[in-house]
């Protein structure tokens, strides 16, 4: 478990986050965003160490998860959450996890319009725009 100034960020499996893990994802993906339901959850889940963030109140607020080849994915932050400084809280937490493990680097597949957000923590865009779920995403890297 992380303390950060405003956010409880708790880290483990699947078996352990899965709950509120997918809480967050099915609201921030599949309600709000409408990507299809059976290509938000996937295999990778059971392999990935996971991150939950809960608000002072404990409730769940954001989450991510990070692939065992360095991958950053799945962050998503509850509406009523967004702007309290979660989102950069929960990717700092995963970084730190992937640095500790022995990662040179970290990627991710951002939506595009995310891409601001992961540059202010030091990512840099690898490539060209492609589309996901019918949304618009770029890749990025971070290498430590």
């Amino acid at each position: 478990m992380t303390l950060t100034a405003k956010h409880d960020i708790r880290t483990g499996d699947w078996t352990t986050l899965n709950a509120e893990a997918k809480l967050i994802r099915f609201e921030v993906f599949v309600e709000e965003q409408k990507v299809p339901a059976e290509l938000e959850m996937d295999h990778m889940d059971a392999a990935c160490l996971h991150a939950v963030a809960y608000d002072a109140g404990g409730t769940p607020v954001g989450t991510g998860r990070l692939l065992p080849d360095g991958h950053i994915g799945r962050m998503a932050v509850r509406q009523f959450a967004r702007g309290s400084g979660v989102g950069g809280a929960l990717l700092q937490v995963l970084m730190a996890q992937a640095r500790a493990r022995g990662d040179k680097q970290v990627a991710l597949s951002a939506q595009s319009h995310a891409a601001p957000f992961y540059e202010r923590h030091g990512f840099a865009i690898d490539g060209d725009e492609f589309f996901e779920a019918g949304i618009a995403h770029i890749n990025m890297q971070y290498t430590f």
